[in-house]
């Protein structure tokens, strides 16, 4: 029996959703705030240990291999620690979620209702690579009063066990109990087939990662999805755009984290501008190591590019590689984001109040930025503290997910001996 098989079968997933169940159940009148400035403290006190797991989870990927932005998304640096610690105070520090009122209002009868907000109860989250998604997901859960079940990738396992090893920890010592967060500690994936499966058990999934990831857990569970979407995202330079700018923006949205789901895909440039623009910025973004592929009119200003297909237009990278075509008008640009884009982020460069209102209205995107880089696509950029990912579906949540979105609602009705005739 592998290693795997053996952890699979010692972990006895019903169990571990049982005490997931009963822990849910103390949270929302817990003192949940100030067990997760607990968690900061102990991620800090810990750094040592969850640095040096870390690493062994980086030097397996890189012994195997894979892609530079990939290894980038699993790597922790202190600095990276110290942010997520610094994320988890910041959703400490956020208003209470629960037991807020929506609406009230009183009935012709005399009946008093109030819409207000509730737990979720038990969330499932399942996600790839980044291990910070690990302590974003436990904090959102805490705060907005539900239980966490959390299944990372195998590629990830030793920094998400000396991780939840931490939060767990500084939970019991808080006086909250442990089993809210909750790792499924098994590269096994028929235990994501089981948790998937485990309607009653589970109220809410929310899949975080690439496309096959998303789209096996949509296409497979028997228990709500909260859908997370990939980010084909597009940045287009206007006819009337500052140029200095857009380079700037582009060389960000590309540049600065290619490996995550806000950085920038596909450059549209107008024709008016092409001429000024496409050498000089590809050329910058070349030299920053980016693998350019463009269509017939942006090779005949940048050769070095290589011709891209259709198959380019649909792709998220998620590496040092970008699309570049140069379109006629805002029109042209609109119709390529809405054939190709995901529906994550979008952005125009423009000095046109005009151009940038058609943008805003026209493209099909859960974010949608004028004179911005993409990368600012993030829970903890918005102002949230954290995110638990960022949907791209419009029912109940849409762009980044922070505590709004992690608790639902209930009417309470009160009255005085109503009855229905």
């Amino acid at each position: 029996m592998t290693r795997a098989a053996e952890r699979s079968s010692e972990l006895d997933l019903s169990n571990l959703l049982r005490r997931a169940r009963v822990a849910a159940r103390a949270l929302p009148r817990a003192p949940r705030s100030a067990a997760l400035r607990a968690v900061a403290d102990a991620l800090e006190a810990d750094a040592e240990v969850i640095l040096a797991a870390n690493a062994e989870d980086v030097a397996a990927e890189r012994a195997r291999g894979t892609a530079a932005p990939l290894v980038d998304r699993l790597a922790l640096s202190p600095a990276r620690l110290s942010g997520i610690a610094a994320a988890v105070r910041q959703v400490a520090a956020l208003p209470d979620p629960l037991h807020r009122v929506l609406a009230g209002w009183r009935l012709e009868n005399g009946l008093q209702v109030q819409k207000v907000t509730v737990p979720f109860g038990v969330i499932g989250m399942i996600y790839e690579s980044r291990p910070n998604v690990t302590v974003d997901a436990a904090a959102l859960a805490l705060k907005a009063g539900s239980a966490a079940v959390l299944r990372g990738s195998a590629n990830a396992l030793r920094s998400n066990r000396a991780l939840v090893a931490a939060v767990r920890r500084a939970l019991a010592g808080a006086g909250l109990p442990e089993d809210a967060v909750q790792l499924i500690d098994s590269p096994d994936r028929a235990l994501v087939t089981q948790l998937l499966a485990a309607r009653g058990q589970v109220d809410l999934v929310i899949p975080r990662g690439g496309a096959s990831l998303i789209g096996h857990v949509v296409e497979t569970a028997k228990v709500p999805v909260l859908e997370t979407g990939v980010g084909n995202c597009h940045v287009f330079v206007d006819a009337s755009a500052d140029l200095e700018m857009a380079e700037r923006i582009v060389l960000n949205a590309k540049v600065q984290r290619p490996g995550v789901c806000n950085a920038a895909e596909t450059l549209l440039v107008h024709e008016a501008v092409a001429k000024a623009f496409v050498p000089q910025t590809l050329a910058a973004l070349a030299a920053a190591g980016v693998e350019l592929r463009g269509c017939e009119r942006t090779r005949a200003l940048f050769p070095a590019a290589r011709a891209a297909s259709e198959i380019d237009w649909a792709t998220e990278y998620l590496d040092l590689k970008l699309a570049v075509r140069v379109v006629a008008s805002l029109e042209e640009a609109l119709e390529h984001i809405n054939r190709y884009g995901t529906g994550h982020s979008e952005a125009i460069v423009t000095r046109s109040r005009d151009a940038a209102r058609r943008f805003e209205e026209e493209v099909d995107a859960a974010a949608v930025f004028v004179n911005a880089s993409t990368r600012f696509t993030d829970g903890f950029e918005f102002g949230f503290g954290a995110e638990i990912g960022i949907s791209t579906q419009k029912l109940h949540a849409r762009g980044p997910m922070g505590l709004a979105e992690m608790v639902t609602y209930k009417y309470l009705l009160e009255g005085d001996g109503q009855v229905r005739t």
